[in-house]
This record gives C-alpha cells, structure tokens and sequence, in this order.
C-alpha cells in the first residue's frame, strides 16, 4: 500500500489556547510577549491582531503606535510544545502514527487510515472540523510523502488533497519557502529571482547543491518522493494493533461488546497467517470526552481463541462507563508468542498443563479472581522442605529436577516450621502428645525419624530429625526435632505440615 501522510498546521497554537481558556479574547487583538535585552519582543499574535498588522516578532512598543488597544499578555515557556503533544496524543483517534511537527504542526501517516472516514476529503474535513471544536485554527494538507503535504497545508490554494503520484505537479507553483528550507536559503532564492519551485526544479542537481548546499536538494527530493523521510511517532506503534473508529458515539454496553468481537476477529486473522497467539491483550476505548477507558487480560498459553479471548473480557466490559460516547477503540496484543497448532493422535491427547482446556479454564479463573488465585510450585534442588520448592513463573517453564517420591510428604507445607510443645518419653523416641495452638494432640501412630541436613555449604540451622504422627482423631501431622538431645538444654520441636 503506497504511503499516505497528513500535515496539520495550527495557524495560532498558543493564541487559540488562551482563547480556549478566556473566551472573552476571542473579539480582542492580543499578543504574547516575552523579555529580551529590555523590551518586550512579540511571539504570538492572535488572528485579531494580524489583521491590523501586527506580526510576530515586532517590539510591543512598535505594535501599539498601529494598535494601542492592543493587550499584551505574557508568553509561557514551553507552552506550544505541550499543546502540540497533548494534541498528538488526542489525534491518536484518526490515526496510530502521529508525529510533533515543530513549532506549530502535527504530522499523520494515514495510510489506510481515509476508507475509514469515507474518504480522503471527508477525513481531512473531519479532522479540520473537530480541531475546530476543541477551539484551534488549522489548515491540514494531504500527499504521498510528508514535504508535500507540509507545503500544501501551509501554502496551498486549492484543495488540500494531492493525489497519489501528483506532488511533482502540484509543488511547482509553491513558493521555495514550501520546501521547509532556512529562511535565509529563501532570501538568497528571492534575490536569484527564483520565486517559485518551477523556476528551479529543472536545474541540474550538481549546480543546485554547490549553490544551496545538500540540505536543500535534500528537502526538495523529499518533497518529491524521490528519497525517504520517517517520523518519530508520540506512542510507539504495537505492531499487533487493531482500531475501529465509529461514525456515531457507542454509548450501550452492546455496542461495545460488537466492537470488540470485530476487533478480536481481525487480530485473531493476523496472529493466525504469521502463528502466533495472545498472551496479553489491552482494549483502549477513546471517549467524546477526552478520556481513555483501559481493560486488559492475560492468557497462560499463546492464544488466539476468539470465543476464548471474548469471555475473558466479558466481566469486564461492564466496568467501562461510555458516558456521552465512544469514538475508537483500540485493541493491542502488547505481548504474542509463537503458536503453532499441535497435531494430536486419535487415541492420544494432551494432559496436564499443556491441555488447552484446562489452559483456558485456568484464563478464566485468573480473569475473575485476579492473578494470584493459583499457583504452580516446582521442585527446588534444596534439603530443606521449605527450600525445597520454588513458584514456578508460568506453565511453560519447565520442571529442572524431579518431584522427590521415595518417602511420604504433607500435601500442606507451611512456609515456615511453628514451634509446638512436646512430650517425649525417650529424647530419641517420637512424642507422645503436643500442643499446637492452644489445642492438645495425643498421639497414637508415629513413623520416623527421617534425617534432613542442610547442603554443605549451608551452616545455618541444626539438623533436623522429622516424625510422620497420627493424633487420636486420625489426623496426620509432620513434625520435627532440631538437633541432637542434649541434657543441659531444651530440644526444639516444631510442626512443618499436613497430611491429607
């Protein structure tokens, strides 16, 4: 698809901002003004004042022997390039690549970004029109390449569209300040009485570069398509993006819900043709109002179920308030996998983790319960039982070390061993009974002991000897003694964990 860009010119930024915020200026000549070496030196003149001959850059002093009405308000540092980002961010609806044109100006790359809008007239005339409404003056130009559309925008007469392949045509007439060049460069060329691109275009390109230096042959060849420009979009485009403006504000949650399936539908088609799947997804709504409604979900597994991926979402549609309208919505794959379909035997089928069933299953209950509803552990290469496990980070990582199964473990293991109070009648021997939590256990089976060190690089702690027990109501307990008996001391004992 051949490249599209739009140029939005803000014929008066910061002026069109003030009067945004004290309507009353809009019938009033006004400046901005600004300090230098004594005097106050113009930087921005609202239309008003244009009107009766007041420019930027002219002395306040000078300006009101034309106008003493004139009012003067103070200039804010760095004022046009917030608005400028501010309004990138805010023309994100019309297009997913914008980038600031400084001092005054945005530029879009539209690529198949007009069919949405019914056209390229109609989606320039959109543009144009709900700039206005937020209060700013613009003037926007359409071309193949973003020079033309620049000049077009700032210097065109007639329609603000170039179509595909005629910027050549429709530069000429341009005056050489078109070309975005140095001011001086453009003097030079007046002087030359070279006053319009016709009268230099056809000039060989050596004598051209030896009298105006390569940066001028090198916008003029931009202009034209004949050498590439790039810009540097506000928000990083995510290349698994879809986005469905709407010609009429969505305000229902079915409206919504309509939306998102459509969108699903064509990621699901992409992430199909280059086999990968979703691990997580964010849905953007873009408000009447400015506002930026987010939800979000994650999958265990790549995937690129739309059924699947539409009921993960579905608990939270509800929670996204339209209020006077959605205009785009806006679904990202923030982060993809690769996803190849598996080929599974008839009379075999995948289990466990790697069943798709219980992946999605899994989805839905982290959807609705939060990320921490469940975990997986795996075995840890430790002595220690409390070490000797650790949280696995997903379902694909795999296991380094085999579950130990040669000897009886609880299936509930506290994180840390709790001290309990025991009766022993041989120091060596099993207890007899002990007191957890205020509650006396007597004992009526036991199993043990079984020996755990620490790794030998490990001197913390002494070793510990564990007991399997059975109280007199046929619950099961795992108990330990730290250390070697010792008749001038007290042995430590300790509860570690449940038997089912």
């Amino acid at each position: 698809m051949k490249k599209r860009f739009v140029a939005v010119w803000f014929h008066h930024l910061e002026t069109d901002w003030f009067i945004v915020r004290q309507p009353a200026l809009r019938t009033v000549p006004f400046v901005l003004a600004v300090k230098d070496h004594g005097r106050l030196v113009i930087t921005a003149a609202s239309t008003r004042a244009e009107e009766q001959g007041i420019r930027k850059g002219m002395v306040v002093a000078d300006a009101r022997m034309l106008l003493p009405s004139l009012e003067v308000l103070d200039h804010i540092p760095g004022l046009h390039e917030k608005l400028l980002f501010k309004l990138a961010e805010w023309c994100i609806r019309f297009s997913p690549c914008i980038a600031i044109d400084a001092p005054d100006g945005l530029i879009f790359d539209a690529t198949g970004c007009a069919y949405l809008w019914g056209g390229d007239i109609d989606y320039l005339s959109t543009i144009i029109k709900r700039l206005n409404g937020r209060g700013y003056q613009v003037r926007v130009g359409m071309a193949d390449t973003i020079g033309a559309a620049w000049a077009i925008a700032r210097y065109g007469r007639s329609s603000p569209v170039i179509e595909p392949g005629m910027q050549s045509t429709v530069l000429l007439p341009l005056p050489p300040a078109s070309l975005r060049i140095e001011q001086e460069l453009v003097e030079r060329l007046y002087k030359l009485g070279l006053h319009q691109i016709k009268d230099f275009i056809s000039m060989p390109q050596s004598s051209l570069r030896r009298r105006f230096g390569h940066a001028f042959l090198q916008r003029l060849h931009q202009a034209l398509g004949n050498e590439p420009e790039f810009i540097e979009p506000v928000q990083p485009v995510e290349p698994y993006q879809e986005r469905l403006p709407c010609l009429e504000p969505i305000v229902t949650l079915a409206g919504i819900e309509i939306a998102l399936q459509q969108l699903l539908d064509n990621l699901c088609k992409r992430l199909e043709l280059e086999q990968k799947g979703i691990r997580t997804l964010r849905l953007q709504c873009h408000r009447v109002d400015d506002r930026i409604l987010t939800v979000g979900i994650g999958t265990n597994q790549p995937s690129r179920n739309r059924e699947h991926l539409f009921k993960l979402f579905e608990n939270k549609l509800p929670t996204i308030e339209p209020a006077s309208g959605i205009e785009l919505f806006l679904l990202e794959a923030v982060k993809v996998q690769d996803h190849s379909p598996v080929q599974e035997k008839l009379w075999e089928k995948r289990s466990g983790l790697q069943d798709t069933p219980l992946a999605e299953l899994l989805d839905r209950y982290t959807d609705r319960f939060g990320a921490h509803c469940f975990y997986r552990y795996l075995p840890d290469e430790h002595y220690w039982p409390e070490r000797s496990i650790r949280l696995s980070q997903s379902l694909e990582e795999p296991v380094t070390t085999a579950w130990r199964k040669d000897v009886p473990r609880p299936l509930h293991l506290l994180p840390q061993p709790q001290p309990i109070q025991v009766t022993a009648p041989i120091p060596d021997y099993p207890p007899m009974l002990f007191r957890y939590k205020g509650q006396l256990h007597k004992i009526v089976k036991a199993d043990g002991p079984e020996r755990i060190e620490q790794e030998w690089w490990i001197t913390e702690g002494e070793h510990r000897d564990y007991y399997c027990v059975e109280d007199e109501k046929g619950q099961r307990f795992w108990l330990f003694r730290a250390g070697h008996y010792e008749a001038d001391k007290t042995v430590g004992w300790f509860l570690h964990g449940f038997f089912a």
